[in-house]
């Protein structure tokens, strides 16, 4: 039987009823992901919800985190009171485990580095109850929708490609370990009601066009902020003619746009898949309840009268796209490829092409690429770029090692790494490019963000389909393999065949070696040690509450210019296996922002000393000082991953706000939670008033309520002032998190009672 059958049979018992009441309350038909919305309520509604305004209560079916924030996630559950997690959850060991040699070497290299990690993880998730995966075992995604993934259910997970469940209908959105903490101990979580974007999807795939270049045609259409906001629901016969795991590409990468997260109903795709993986419980509940698990009809009819927004893709028409460099929205499709790159610099050469990862590492995705090698393989050709093979779980690799996939990627010239997040994530210790010179990667990853894979600005990193990939790698440069030959050794030209895969393994799939442990019914007498003196992991001392006043002469300790990431504000790669460790992580604060002054990443001016450092070393000085600081950023600030450290950080080291032009949605929430006071400029223009040696002041926190506005007061080293209007999204509960000092200190004092 699945994993908590039971479960799911009590979402499904409950969805006609919770349907009936939304449409009463609203008097018309429900998309789906409404129907998903209405039906996880903590309590049931009373009013229709506002989108894009009102914040809502909900309680998700399940949690999932991965080893990277799992470990801070877990620091803050212990804290909260909790003999045992309220809901399934599960952790799993994928982000730290470095690429530099090769599947088995790394993987051992992983367990001896990270053991004290992987200790920590192993013990707390059997104190707690919580479902245990290995390291090797696999990526969070991809073993999600494996084994827990089910349509017309809700789940919340700490990483920002959670939405990767969509592909089995799920309403799956990424979060911080804080929000974890609030479901795992039982309470509500919360929620702005998200608008609706809903994409019709017509034709069908053909030749070389991938699920992956839809949600790359889409990033192009909405950039990487246009689904702020919003859940986009993907509808349509072309989306019903997609694979499961295809639909799960889609829904992963709308984290790049944004995304609250992404979603398609319940079809027989699904089922098969559901089936395939040892599900069938599952599939046949889904089929008896399928009416439930889409739309209603007037929905599809007539699609304009229900979304926000909506985008028609003709797949009949649609391109191989690769998009990039340095942002996911930069589309550009095949055809244009070489204009492009001759246009804007971008070197033609293909130093290194990379497939796999959380977003393309299914069985079909993998045969899709294989049937490229194989065509190459038998016409004389290998790889002229460095070509890795990410396996996205140990059920996919043992799979597609049985059925010779592997070997044929291999001999094609491709090195295999361990089942986990690897470059994608910035744990690739690159062995070609040391020199930090200019030079073009292709990956089937998600982001591409400068310095995401290998930690060299100058890496010019696009995003495009496994298969389109793998081409790439055997021409060792751009080009078009729907047009564009190749030369072999002996000076033949030919072409390539356009792709073809199974979207599931023919013989089932192989299970590997077993990589899960099983949490005891009882874990009450389980030791959970962290060491005083580790250098890895670090308990946590609650941070201070609110001391009642406005923040008055708050020094700039950073002024961001332009796309300010969370990768920007806590860096990965190297710095991933600090993430237990709240004040040694803290020492990558900002390294990679650009300073608005002097257009240097890294560097910070201090206004006692005059001198530039780190900001974590000037943000230290100043907290000793007793002095508060605040940052100021661009537009999306915050775009990326769901890492709660970049809210941690600055809040550790004696940050009061943040005020930029706008948000991106996880990583407010996560300030939110951290008692930081998230604030934007009610005129954008206003960003330009803020001056390198200026004292800030924040003035009418002490009258902060919902909707109320504050005011920025701007003194200049030249004893003139500015003033800025600043908003804030704060609700009330909101503001009593603000005031306590956290969302965890407010949940601990509640347990306490």
């Amino acid at each position: 039987m699945t994993a908590n059958f039971d479960m799911i049979e009590k979402v499904y018992g409950k969805l006609e009823t919770a349907h009936e009441k939304a449409r009463e309350l609203l008097g018309r038909p429900l998309t789906y992901a409404e129907k998903v919305l209405y039906a996880h309520l903590w309590e049931d509604a009373t009013r229709p919800y506002k989108r894009g305004e009102d914040y809502v209560e909900l309680a998700p079916d399940r949690v999932a985190m991965q080893d990277a924030t799992a470990q801070m996630a877990l620091l803050q559950f212990m804290m909260a009171g909790k003999k045992k997690t309220a809901v399934p959850s599960t952790v799993h060991c994928d982000h730290l485990i470095r690429a530099k040699v090769g599947a088995k070497e790394d993987l051992e290299t992983a367990k001896y580095e990270n053991q004290e990690v992987y200790d920590f993880l192993e013990s707390v998730s059997k104190k707690y109850g919580i479902g245990f995966w290995k390291p090797g075992a696999g990526i969070i995604h991809q073993v999600v929708l494996e084994n827990y993934a089910f349509p017309g259910g809700m789940m919340i997970g700490t990483d920002s490609h959670t939405p990767n469940a969509g592909g089995l209908g799920m309403i799956a959105i990424g979060v911080g370990g804080a929000d974890a903490v609030d479901v795992m101990a039982g309470m509500p979580w919360e929620l702005k009601w998200p608008k609706l974007i809903g994409v019709k999807i017509t034709g069908k795939l053909n030749g070389w066009t991938a699920p992956k270049d839809i949600i790359l045609k889409v990033a192009g259409i909405l950039t990487v902020k246009g689904g702020t906001g919003a859940i986009v629901e993907y509808f349509g016969e072309g989306a019903q003619s997609l694979s499961a795991t295809g639909k799960a590409t889609i829904c992963n990468m709308g984290a790049e746009i944004g995304a609250t997260t992404s979603t398609f109903a319940f079809d027989e795709k699904m089922a098969a898949y559901l089936e395939a993986t040892g599900r069938k419980d599952v599939a046949a509940l889904a089929r008896k309840h399928a009416e439930l698990l889409r739309a209603d009809d007037d929905v599809y009819a007539n699609p304009e009268k229900y979304f926000d927004q909506l985008i028609e893709i003709n797949l009949d028409e649609l391109e191989p796209h690769l998009n990039g460099p340095f942002t996911p929205d930069k589309a550009w499709p095949i055809s244009k490829i070489k204009e492009a790159a001759k246009e804007n610099g971008y070197p033609e050469e293909v130093s290194a092409a990379l497939i796999g990862s959380c977003t393309n590492s299914s069985y079909e995705d993998i045969d899709r690429a294989a049937s490229i090698a194989k065509q190459a393989l038998e016409k004389g050709l290998k790889a002229k770029s460095e070509f890795m093979i990410t396996p996205g779980s140990e059920q996919v690799r043992a799979t597609i090692e049985r059925d010779g996939q592997l070997k044929t990627l291999t001999d094609l010239g491709g090195t295999v790494l361990a089942n986990a997040c690897g470059p994608c994530i910035g744990m690739w210790q690159r062995m070609d490019i040391t020199d930090g010179r200019k030079n073009t990667i292709v990956t089937s990853f998600n982001r591409n963000f400068a310095k995401r894979n290998d930690g060299n600005p100058n890496t010019m990193a696009f995003v495009a389909s496994p298969e389109l990939t793998t081409a790439l790698a055997i021409a060792g440069r751009f080009f078009n393999p729907i047009t564009d030959e190749l030369e072999t050794e002996d000076g033949k030209k030919i072409k390539l065949d356009p792709p073809v895969g199974k979207e599931l393994p023919p013989n089932g799939y192989s299970k590997g070696e077993e990589g899960y442990v099983e949490p005891p019914e009882d874990g009450s007498n389980v030791e959970v040690v962290v060491k005083p003196d580790s250098e890895r992991l670090q308990l946590l001392t609650p941070f201070p509450a609110w001391d009642g006043n406005d923040f008055e002469d708050q020094v700039l300790l950073l002024k961001a210019k332009g796309k300010c990431t969370t990768d920007h504000i806590s860096m990965a790669g190297p710095w991933l296996k600090y993430r237990g460790h709240l004040d040694n992580i803290s020492n990558n604060l900002f390294l990679g922002a650009i300073n608005a002054f002097t257009g240097e990443a890294g560097k910070v001016k201090n206004v006692f000393t005059g001198e530039y450092d780190t900001p974590a070393t000037v943000a230290r000085d100043y907290k000793a000082r007793g002095q508060g600081w605040v940052v100021v950023g661009d537009e999306n600030y915050g775009e990326g991953s769901s890492r709660e450290h970049a809210a941690m950080e600055p809040r550790h080291l004696g940050g009061k706000a943040i005020i930029v032009k706008s948000f991106a949605r996880i990583h407010e929430t996560n300030l939110k939670k951290q008692g930081m006071l998230p604030l934007t400029f009610e005129n954008p223009d206003d960003y330009d008033k803020i001056l390198e040696d200026d004292r800030l002041s924040v003035i009418g926190v002490k009258e902060l309520a919902p909707g109320s506005k504050l005011k920025l007061v701007i003194k200049h080293a030249d004893g003139t002032t500015d003033e800025a209007i600043l908003n804030h999204t704060m609700n009330e509960n909101q503001i009593e998190w603000f005031k306590a000092g956290s969302a965890l200190n407010l949940i601990a004092k509640q347990n306490a009672n």
